[in-house]
């Protein structure tokens, strides 16, 4: 695997020092968040042009960092159509970005159905799926167009919740630029974390071919909710997605999560020994 790290949780720099120190740590990759790594430079839609595209993509380059995801974390569900305009026109600008950037994905969740993007109960119901289908479709066939995959990301707070819902999604949609970026700790919750070898194991099963890129992280039970921490941090069982990794997914980009700048190194170097011996 590449391994990577969510770049807003690195240690907050001016962005070329911050990319260049992100290569200084030994990571491959990283997961852009734009408005949440770069204080410098808007990054509202009509920021995204062909020639901040390119800055970014050499600079990039020159500290040898892929960009693994361009985060585009929005609403899909809004029921407010306005809002959901704006976010279908960000999704857009996103996906034109990224098509010069060369970055691997553009990565989103699954929204939920209401204007504050809260878990309720009805994220897990049929309407809301179909509501996530609906709107999702013109987002995928603009990727399509611009030759850009689009990953989504399972959440079990959120519409798509489990590995089943997501092998609806995709086979509702059927586009080859629709595919999965795989957290196995998104897929738990409460309620389920138990079970967590078994839905991992769910989650490669049904999605395994799908899946463009993975994100790492752990978890802990703190006040009866599952709090997510960085690798090692937690009680987290790696074994069954690592090996899926090792054995059918070369070079694929991995990106750690909820790490600090304190403790990045040690995530990282506690997920390598866990993926040597995988």
């Amino acid at each position: 695997m590449q391994l990577g790290i969510r770049l807003h949780d690195t240690k907050k720099l001016p962005l070329e020092e911050r990319i260049a120190d992100v290569h200084r740590l030994g990571f491959q990759c990283g997961h852009l968040a734009l408005a949440k790594v770069i204080d410098e430079y808007p990054t509202t839609d009509e920021a995204l042009t062909p020639g901040f595209a390119m800055y970014l993509k050499n600079l990039f380059a020159r500290n040898q960092v892929d960009i693994a995801v361009l985060g585009c974390y929005l609403n899909l569900a809004n029921p407010n159509r306005q809002q959901l305009e704006k976010t279908v026109h960000r999704y857009m600008a996103h996906i034109r970005f990224a098509s010069l950037l060369g970055c691997g994905v553009v990565g989103t969740e699954t929204g939920a159905p209401n204007e504050t993007y809260a878990y309720v109960p009805e994220c897990h119901g049929e309407e809301a799926l179909q509501t996530f289908i609906t709107n999702l479709r013109p987002v995928v066939r603009y990727a399509q167009q611009m030759g850009v995959i689009l990953a989504i990301e399972p959440v079990w707070k959120h519409i798509v919740c489990n590995p089943a819902r997501a092998r609806r999604v995709l086979d509702e949609i059927a586009s080859p630029n629709l595919q999965i970026i795989l957290d196995p700790v998104n897929l738990l919750d409460i309620s389920n974390y138990k079970e967590q070898t078994a839905i991992v194991e769910e989650a490669v099963e049904l999605l395994g071919p799908d899946v463009a890129m993975v994100h790492l992280k752990d978890y802990v039970v703190e006040d009866g909710k599952l709090k997510s921490v960085g690798c090692g941090f937690g009680q987290m069982d790696y074994t069954a997605v690592l090996k899926f990794m090792k054995e059918r997914k070369p070079f694929i980009h991995a990106t750690l999560e909820d790490t600090t700048p304190e403790n990045n190194l040690q995530a990282k170097d506690f997920i390598l020994k866990l993926y040597e011996q995988a």
